[in-house]
């Protein structure tokens, strides 16, 4: 970004809130995990924000379901 006069403007650095913090990318991302329940492995399905709002039988059904619901998909190691 630029300045009227063609200088280059320098953007202050903004702190989030701790609350900001949690909801960034509530609506738009969910990530996919591994579960390894009692030797039955799934994927678990979560908000940006931790909530568990599915599960899969595989990462290639969790990764469907993801985007099948506009959106973007982040798996978690």
């Amino acid at each position: 970004m630029k300045t009227m006069d063609n200088k280059p403007m320098i953007m202050g650095h903004h702190m989030m809130s701790a609350a900001d913090f949690a909801n960034w990318g509530v609506p738009a991302i969910a990530y996919f995990k591994h579960e390894d329940n009692g030797g039955q492995g799934g994927w678990s399905i979560h908000a940006a924000d931790g909530t568990v709002i599915g599960a899969a039988p595989s990462r290639d059904t969790a990764f469907a379901a993801i985007v099948q619901h506009e959106m973007e998909p982040m798996s978690v190691h």
